[in-house]
C-alpha cells in the first residue's frame, strides 16, 4: 500500500452517473478534491454513480455477494499511479447517510475517500488493517472539514 508522507497527488478522474437519480451529487471538482486529499500517489480512473440493479449485479459478479453495497473498487494498480474504476450505489450512500444521521455530501466523500486508499491497496480484512485505515479515513476527513465518521457505532462503511 501507498505509505508515502504527503498526499494530495494528481486526480485524473472521469465522472458517469447512470444511477437515475435526482438527487443532486456534490461539483465534480468538490469530489475530485476529496479524491485527491488521499492520493498518496496519482490516481487515475472513474467514479460512476449506478443505481440499485447495476450495483447488485456487479456485487454479486466480482464479489459473490447477492446484494447491491454502497461503493465497490476495482483497483488495477496501486504504484506508481493508483489505477481503478469505483462504482458507487447512490441509493445506498443515500440509505446509510440517513441511518449514520449525516448529509449526503459527507458520506459520500468518506466513501470516495475509502475506495482511493482501496486503489492505493488499503484494505480492512484484518483488524489491525482496520484500525489503521479507519484512521487515516478520519484524519483525512477531519482535514477537509468533516466529522469523525466512526465516532458513533451506526456509522461506518
Amino acid at each position: 500500500m501507498a505509505r508515502a508522507k504527503k498526499a494530495g497527488k494528481a486526480v485524473d478522474v472521469t465522472f458517469e452517473r447512470t444511477d437515475g437519480a435526482k438527487k443532486r451529487l456534490p461539483t465534480r471538482a468538490e469530489m475530485r478534491g476529496w479524491m485527491q486529499a488521499a492520493s498518496f500517489v496519482p490516481f487515475a480512473g472513474s467514479v460512476r454513480f449506478v443505481g440499485p440493479e447495476e450495483g447488485r449485479l456487479l456485487n454479486k459478479t466480482y464479489r459473490g455477494k447477492d446484494y447491491t453495497t454502497n461503493v465497490l473498487t476495482f483497483d488495477y494498480a496501486h504504484s506508481p499511479t493508483a489505477e481503478a474504476d469505483i462504482v458507487i450505489a447512490t441509493d445506498v450512500i443515500e440509505r446509510e447517510a440517513r441511518e449514520q444521521k449525516k448529509s449526503f455530501r459527507e458520506h459520500l466523500a468518506h466513501m470516495l475517500i475509502h475506495s482511493v486508499l482501496h486503489a492505493q491497496g488499503w484494505d480492512h480484512e484484518t483488524d489491525e488493517e482496520a484500525e489503521a485505515m479507519e484512521a487515516l479515513e478520519t484524519k483525512i476527513l477531519s482535514g477537509l472539514g468533516f466529522a469523525d465518521p466512526y465516532s458513533d457505532p451506526a456509522r461506518g462503511h
